[in-house]
């Protein structure tokens, strides 16, 4: 593997100090951009383009040739690992993901075994490898999975949810059987992050999209758990360097003094949360990842400039920072309004981290 060029992402994941602050974007790989859907067009369809390599890779690094990113990010999908598992995933053009076989009864939830990536997932590694190769040094390399509770949501509503309401009868009723199925998606979790860190990986995500529609007591319990579980059955260092784990929970700022005790080195936070706020409340003892609203990139430079100082303001010196959006890009965004974006950090950030 060709020796990192750019480690400030990595280095303020673990609370080193760094320049300026890092910055990348979720979903910085997508719709918004021309060129990704000129490549999505050539593939066919979206799983045919997860599922190719070569054309995962390309678009892949296809923003970091606009833009200055300090991170790549895997381009697949979250819905992976249910999809090895037999559920038969689609995608319906305007409606989403769904799958042909979700679960509706006890015996299929008993029947599911857990996933074996590099037998299962093998594209998936092959991306890996391959962008880890492209990339040459230039940036880290992110690779992701959904957490045990959103990617079960999935599978028992059959694609996405308002409300949740097969996922929270089958805890609140059934609860044995809730947790048979997390316990099989945490211990697959697990497999598949490892395999993507054994591929060339050198920090992982965990996106616990759904776990903010949980109540207090459940998020525990049905969520936070299982990412600790995840956390916990991980290889924590690759070609000497340790790889750090940035757990997600859209919705989750009540419960950052929680998500700490997890083992990960960094929390994600949507918009809703404070992020001088959250600083005061875990300290050092993680970094933050965050948090500007994404749709303030439907305004015009000047806006995004100033509320990208803001969050900066908020947040105060030293290290322990990586800019991002609070949730993905939308696709409707304009590309130079997403340059105004990664500008502005590399621009506004320096004077937070001077010795």
């Amino acid at each position: 593997m060709s020796e990192l060029k750019n480690d400030r992402f990595l280095r303020s994941l673990l609370c080193q100090p760094v320049d300026r602050t890092p910055v990348w974007m979720m979903r910085q790989a997508g719709r918004y951009l021309p060129e990704y859907r000129a490549t999505r067009e050539k593939a066919g369809n979206f799983m045919a383009l997860c599922t190719n390599p070569q054309l995962a890779c390309e678009v892949t690094l296809q923003p970091l040739r606009r833009y200055p990113i300090d991170a790549a990010i895997l381009f697949s999908d979250i819905l992976t690992i249910p999809d090895a598992m037999g559920l038969g995933l689609y995608f319906e053009t305007g409606e989403g993901p769904k799958f042909k076989y979700p679960l509706r009864s006890a015996t299929d939830i008993e029947a599911l075994d857990v996933v074996d990536t590099e037998r299962q997932l093998t594209y998936v590694t092959d991306a890996v490898s391959l962008i880890r190769s492209e990339l040459n040094g230039e940036v880290p390399l992110i690779g992701f999975s959904g957490s045990p509770w959103t990617l079960a949501t999935y599978m028992l509503e059959g694609g996405s949810s308002k409300d949740f309401r097969r996922s929270k009868a089958l805890l609140y009723d059934q609860p044995e059987l809730a947790h048979i199925l997390l316990d099989k998606l945490a211990d697959s979790v697990a497999d598949y992050l490892n395999a993507q860190i054994r591929a060339g990986a050198q920090a992982v995500q965990i996106f616990d999209s759904w776990g903010g529609a949980l109540s207090h007591s459940a998020y525990q319990v049905f969520s936070l758990q299982y990412m600790a579980k995840v956390i916990g059955l991980l290889q924590r260092e690759s070609e000497g360097r340790r790889v750090p784990v940035i757990v997600f929970t859209k919705g989750g700022g009540q419960w950052l003094e929680m998500m700490v005790e997890t083992g990960a080195e960094c929390l994600g936070l949507d918009w809703t949360t404070d992020i001088g706020a959250a600083r005061a409340r875990v300290g050092s003892r993680v970094s933050l990842q965050g948090n500007m609203d994404p749709s303030v990139l439907y305004a015009g430079p000047k806006a995004i400039r100033a509320e990208v100082n803001r969050i900066l303001a908020s947040y105060g010196d030293g290290t322990g920072h990586v800019f991002n959006l609070g949730h993905g890009i939308t696709p409707d965004i304009a590309p130079e309004n997403a340059g105004a974006f990664f500008d502005a950090v590399v621009e506004l950030s320096p004077k937070y981290h001077v010795a």
